[in-house]
């Protein structure tokens, strides 16, 4: 799974084929569920940069607090799952970032590891959920609430994993097909599996600093490799 996630303002430079002329990102060390975070989608055949919440509310939803708001979607089901369905085959997104967390349990406690492609950033494929609160005029602002939930994978092909499940990334190659509103499910399925086979491949992991476990802490230091033992 992917719970919690890196991205600073260096991913414009480290993605410019996804990220060119949208503006710029925040510098977060410890992004986490239910905050506002920047994804990159196609409408009306042109890129943008919102802001939507991590935790996927689907239209249906009663009300905002409706339960659950899932932050991953598993690839292997996220075409034919009744939450993710039409958002997957009408609302994807692609999450910039720089790297991500998982941890391993140790005898002394959780520990975090960091995750991340050398000299590259990531290219998280996802999908989004536009929820109308029905309780506003529709002219409000306020009304929609965009939120998304990032496509994990088998983390089993990547070197040394850290856990069973990683977020699905994709390549340059594959940003217009994936942003696409002409592309079949069956058609994105193969490309999502491919591209992010390719990049699971390229990915290392160091461990970091526990101070990544409590979403309070924040900064560079969390993603810097712990000194060798003694």
């Amino acid at each position: 799974m992917c719970g919690r996630y890196v991205v600073t303002k260096a991913v414009t430079d480290l993605l410019p084929e996804l990220l060119h002329g949208l503006g710029g990102l925040p510098d977060d060390y410890n992004v986490a569920p239910t905050t506002m975070v920047p994804v990159v989608r196609d409408r009306h055949g042109d890129r943008e940069l919102p802001a939507v919440r991590w935790g996927f509310l689907p239209p249906y939803a009663k009300d905002a607090k409706q339960r659950p708001q899932p932050i991953n979607a598993r690839i292997e089901t996220v075409a034919t799952s009744g939450m993710f369905k039409r958002a997957f085959a009408r609302q994807r997104c692609i999450v910039p970032a720089l790297g991500y967390y998982e941890w391993v349990v140790t005898p002394t406690g959780k520990q975090p590891h960091y995750i991340h492609a050398p000299e590259a950033g990531l290219a998280m494929a996802g999908v989004l959920s536009a929820w109308a609160d029905r309780s506003r005029s529709e002219d409000d602002p306020d009304r929609w609430l965009i939120s998304m939930a990032l496509i994990t994978r088998d983390a089993h092909v990547a070197p040394g994993e850290v856990h069973d499940r990683m977020p699905a990334c994709l390549s340059p190659a594959g940003y217009e097909a994936w942003l696409s509103e002409d592309a079949s499910s069956a058609d994105l399925l193969d490309l999502l599996e491919d591209e992010s086979l390719a990049v699971a491949r390229t990915l290392q992991h160091h461990e970091v600093s526990r101070d990544a476990n409590s979403v309070r802490n924040n900064g560079p230091g969390l993603i810097h490799p712990l000194p060798p033992a003694a």
